[in-house]
């Protein structure tokens, strides 16, 4: 069985680790990215720019490398692309972090135009304490 066109969309994503090409190609400019609350800086962000600089820009500081590894991918025939994996990083107060995830995606026309995470944040919390 041929592996649906939506799940082909998302993994060049992951692949590229958010590459700026990547993202500019696939992310739809009315692009919803909804991080669950009480993982740090969730919330709700518009558009990629908003995601990137709002949400990674605040994360991204507090990390040495952190990224996520997606293990397995669904389907459905409404547009939805489910991940299954776990993000890894290394916090820069030195500790490492495993916190699993679920990505929900919606792709539309070609594009990913939302983005709705659950994760293990109290293991993010715990790598960032000193």
């Amino acid at each position: 069985m041929s592996e649906s066109p939506n799940i082909t969309l998302i993994k060049r994503l992951y692949e590229s680790g958010m590459a700026p090409e990547v993202t500019a190609e696939v992310m739809a400019e009315d692009l919803v990215w909804d991080i669950t609350p009480g993982f740090p800086y969730g919330g709700v962000y518009h558009g990629w720019s908003s995601a990137g600089s709002d949400f990674f820009g605040r994360l991204a500081p507090n990390f040495e490398a952190f990224g996520a590894v997606p293990e397995e991918y669904f389907a459905d025939d409404a547009g939805h692309v489910f991940v299954y994996g776990h993000y890894h990083g290394k916090a820069k107060t030195g500790n490492e972090v495993d916190a699993r995830f679920i990505h929900l995606w919606t792709v539309r026309d070609g594009k990913a135009v939302q983005l709705r995470q659950a994760a293990d944040s109290h293991l993010i919390h715990e790598a960032l304490k000193g």
